[in-house]
């Protein structure tokens, strides 16, 4: 299936790298390759697998099959988007490992980088793929009634993704510290974004019923919300290697985390100040070196925050899957969109750190 958008996406993208060209030859080389490159370019193409068999378990035949795969590179290419603007934002130097798009446009000019030109290059080409997303979901061909089903789906999953991103940088810039905030941003930028509304679209495309429908945005919304603490697990713990990205990365920006959200509600209610002072003194400090990280990780680990995540990622897992059993689903349908909510939810999990031996516990803090 995967390989399928994949062609499809080709065969989309050289159509509006053609249009580009017809523009400027520029614009087409710089900014418009990178809008294709990119979304081609890396991914497990995990939304466009949602829509596909949520569309095949609810019923959805041949008939469905060129507007889902359409679909599912139109999710590709809000995807690059969000990514684009996303390590923009976070002033992220690597994704999927190798350099961030404002990097490489960085050294565009032949000069020394020039970071104030590739940042702004970059707007554009995540602008540039969003664009083309709309335009992609305007030239599916639907029947009214299910355009209209997909356009309201389709609305709402963007507005939604900025309301999280916005959350997000709200968060870092406010110092909003609490578990509640997490959740909340980690359900619009992740679980609504990247499971949930996906799956809306492949029941909408199959003209699922009301019931079969909110079934299948449960599950979605539950693997999603798993999926987001557990990249927030790996934002503190993860290798580069395997992540492509950073290691600590998010606690040097000071995230506001679902992690850090409850490492300091565990470490209030105990009254362990050795705790919040590591976690004062590192989280956010963007030039916190090896030994600090290690002692932040050692605090979110021996306050009980890593292990409270990791377990209510695995509830949430588990919830994914019993609210699945009662959308009422095609077997075949239901058994592939069952694996993918499990590789989901369940997804890689880090391996314990070294500590530091920077903290005195005090109290219980093995919660």
């Amino acid at each position: 299936m995967a390989g399928a958008v994949l062609r499809t996406a080709r065969t989309v993208l050289r159509e509006h790298l053609a249009e580009a060209a017809a523009i400027d030859a520029v614009f087409a080389r710089d900014v418009a390759r990178r809008v294709a490159d990119f979304t081609l370019g890396g991914g497990k193409r995990a939304r466009p697998r949602f829509l596909w068999w949520a569309m095949r378990a609810c019923g959805g035949g041949a008939g469905a099959v060129d507007a889902a795969l359409r679909l599912g590179v139109a999710l590709e290419l809000i995807q690059t988007c969000a990514l684009v603007h996303d390590d923009v934002m976070d002033g992220s130097a690597l994704r999927r490992g190798r350099p961030a798009v404002h990097v490489e446009l960085a050294d565009l000019t032949g000069g020394p980088p020039d970071t104030a030109f590739g940042t702004s290059a970059a707007v554009l080409v995540g602008d540039l793929a969003l664009a083309w997303a709309d335009d992609t979901v305007a030239a599916v061909t639907m029947d009214p009634a299910t355009r209209s089903r997909v356009l309201a789906i389709w609305r709402a999953m963007r507005t939604e993704m900025v309301a999280g991103q916005y959350l997000d940088l709200h968060g870092q810039a406010a110092a909003t510290r609490t578990a509640a905030h997490a959740l909340r941003t980690a359900c619009l930028k992740s679980a609504l974004y990247s499971v949930e509304r996906p799956l809306a679209l492949g029941a909408a495309l199959a003209g699922a019923d009301d019931r079969t429908t909110a079934a299948l945005r449960a599950a979605g919304r539950s693997a999603g919300t798993a999926f987001q603490l557990r990249d927030d697990l790996l934002g503190a713990f993860g290798d580069p290697a395997v992540t492509g990205k950073p290691s600590g990365g998010d606690l040097r920006d000071g995230k506001p985390t679902y992690l850090v959200a409850v490492a300091r509600e565990r470490a209030e209610a105990a009254g362990d100040t050795a705790v919040l002072a590591v976690l004062d003194e590192g989280v956010g400090d963007p030039g916190l070196t090896e030994e600090g990280l290690a002692r932040v990780r050692e605090a979110l680990t021996l306050g009980g925050a890593r292990a409270a995540v990791e377990h209510r990622a695995n509830r949430l897992a588990a919830e994914a899957e019993a609210r699945l059993d009662l959308a009422g689903l095609a077997p075949a349908g239901a058994r592939q969109l069952r694996l993918l909510l499990r590789e989901t939810a369940v997804g890689r999990t880090p391996s314990p750190p070294a500590t530091a031996s920077g903290i005195a516990p005090e109290g219980d803090t093995t919660r």
